[in-house]
């Protein structure tokens, strides 16, 4: 109980400025455009203060047709019949007729701050207007300002930056530092994680759903350390074996390096067993290999607990990329590591033409600054536990759900039609989808097979509403 209430003193401090600025008066909130409601014991959406401009663009069949004929056949989209987002603010998201959406999936795991956070806008646009774009081959202080205030945030001796534009650019640099440094090839990754989908990523990858049957050298897939499917449960010692003998009997006895989540995002919000990664990073460390943190979809305050996913396990890694969140929707990523590491890229010439574009690193300087000003770790951490909390009393009520999981906002609920079994409910989680879209919230889905809620919402998401996630998703569950 006095945690509980030391929680909602959190709750409290954290969500008044987000509740001063999203009050509504009664009548404001009763002309504010509302979703249409497919079922008539639909939740209530919380108030909000922001009507987005009416929209006079294409509709969504139009740009369905253009996207068939002109873009590429691999993409694809959620729900039966596809949205139309024109605009968004904050925790929401608006579609072509004005309706309004929570969105618990924030452009996978990407706006932290809120969509359109005017303060990220503002830094953005001011630059835009001096200059978008020359080349770090000038000087311009956007992309030095970002780097130092970056550094700031890393622990050891983690101070050097490289821009890059994506989380695939960033750890396909991290991979190449760690073999260059190392002058090994071999590099050791776990089953279900995800880096990216370039040459050297994609080997890093161990998901055939995203592996295409190109050259991939050099990789080693340990055991996945995953406490609800994995074969020791929470043992994460048990687990870090496998490196060992990967070690041991997959290679020379010298590896380049280790790459892992903290929690695996694309495999399905999976977090790594207690004691795995500090076993790993020792026997790795010992075979003379560099340790990578992704932490492109943990890091950035989105676990709540910490900054960066990897602290919450007591490590410090020896590069770390990052990208998604760093810079709530514009495209940017990044590699941190040592200055001494750092040196191996002057052997040649290496360059990005678009990493440290002075729009780019603007917007993501302003990104940290909003995080600290707005305490939004904070708010990920006190919020997010709240969640997760409910999301489990959900687990309770109905069978369907086998398994709650993760941290802060970033969180999984994996479907199962057996909960004995773990018989992934591959076809019930998009029903389940569907009906959460019809009342208005909008969720993200992952893991190897496809049945797991991935909630990602920016992190200002609130406890209200939570509540009206967590009611919404109680109803689709109910219609099965």
């Amino acid at each position: 109980m006095q945690r509980l209430a030391s929680s909602r003193r959190l709750l409290q401090a954290a969500l008044a400025p987000v509740r001063a600025q999203s009050s509504l008066s009664a009548a404001a909130a009763a002309a504010a455009p509302a979703p249409e409601n497919a079922f008539a014991a639909a939740p209530k959406m919380p108030p909000f203060d922001y009507t987005p401009p009416p929209y006079d663009g294409p509709r969504a069949e139009e740009i369905s047709r253009k996207r068939a004929e002109f873009l590429s056949p691999s993409l694809f989209h959620f729900y039966d019949r596809p949205l139309n987002i024109v605009d968004g603010k904050m925790q929401y998201l608006f579609d072509e007729d004005g309706c309004r959406y929570l969105d618990a999936f924030g452009g996978i795991a990407t706006v932290c701050c809120g969509h359109c956070h005017p303060d990220v806008v503002e830094a953005m646009v001011n630059q835009a207007k001096r200059i978008q774009h020359s080349t770090v081959l000038y000087l311009n202080h956007a992309i030095a300002d970002f780097a130092e205030a970056l550094a700031a945030k890393m622990p050891g001796d983690l101070k050097v930056v490289f821009f890059t534009n994506s989380g695939t650019e960033a750890n396909e640099l991290a991979l190449m530092i760690a073999r260059l440094y190392t002058g090994c090839h071999d590099i050791i990754s776990l089953r279900n994680g995800y880096h990216g989908n370039a040459a050297g990523t994609m080997g890093a990858t161990a998901q055939c759903n995203w592996k295409f049957n190109v050259v991939q050298t050099g990789v080693h897939h340990a055991l996945n350390p995953d406490p609800y499917r994995g074969a020791f449960g929470s043992d994460g010692e048990k687990y870090a074996r496998d490196v060992q003998e990967i070690i041991d009997f997959g290679t020379t006895g010298r590896v380049g390096g280790f790459i892992s989540e903290a929690i695996q995002g694309v495999g399905g919000i999976v977090e790594l067993a207690p004691g795995y990664l500090p076993a790993v990073y020792n026997m790795v460390r010992k075979a003379g290999g560099l340790c990578i943190a992704d932490e492109v979809q943990a890091g950035v305050a989105r676990t709540g607990s910490h900054f960066w996913g990897f602290e919450s396990h007591g490590v410090i890694p020896d590069i770390v990329t990052m990208a998604k969140g760093i810079g709530n929707g514009i495209p940017i990523g990044a590699v941190v590591t040592t200055p001494e590491i750092a040196q191996v890229l002057t052997r040649r010439s290496y360059f990005n033409t678009f990493g440290g574009n002075p729009v780019s690193t603007a917007g993501g300087h302003a990104v940290l600054k909003v995080l600290e000003k707005e305490k939004l770790q904070e708010n990920a951490f006190v919020v997010g536990s709240y969640l997760k909390e409910r999301l489990n009393k959900l687990k309770e009520k109905h069978d369907i759900i086998g398994d709650v999981r993760g941290k802060g906002f970033l969180l999984g609920v994996e479907l199962v039609t057996d909960r004995q079994k773990k018989t992934p409910a591959k076809v019930e989680i998009g029903h389940v989808m569907n009906h959460m879209k019809d009342m208005g919230v909008l969720v993200g889905k992952g893991g190897f097979y496809g049945n797991v809620f991935r909630v990602t919402p920016p992190l200002c998401f609130t406890k209200e509403d939570s509540d009206f996630f967590i009611e919404a998703m109680d109803i689709s569950l109910s219609k099965l």
